[in-house]
């Protein structure tokens, strides 16, 4: 059977926007409206980017219970460690390496 899986990157791609800056509990509010709307798997950040970054993939990996939770990292040691650290305790982690 098909089906069509909902992979969203909200949370990673939307602060790339100019001017665009969202604190913890908005990073935590977007995910749980990602949950409810029945998005697959959220792209919660990128850990290695940041210590705010790193901080808030890991209580979105801590809270959300139903998506899949992705932190992206480069084909490196040291991002994928980081990615790993981040999102290990996701009910459904991954490591979306680029």
């Amino acid at each position: 059977m098909d089906k069509i899986i909902i992979f969203d990157t909200t949370l990673r791609d939307g602060e790339q926007a100019p001017g665009a800056s969202l604190n913890q509990k908005e990073k935590l509010d977007i995910a749980f409206a990602l949950q409810n709307l029945g998005v697959d798997a959220i792209e919660a950040g990128f850990p290695v980017s940041s210590p705010g970054s790193f901080e808030s993939v890991k209580l979105i990996a801590k809270e959300i219970k139903r998506p899949i939770i992705c932190a992206l990292a480069r084909a490196i040691p040291k991002d994928i460690d980081a990615a790993y650290q981040a999102a290990k305790e996701a009910r459904h982690p991954r490591i979306h390496v680029f």
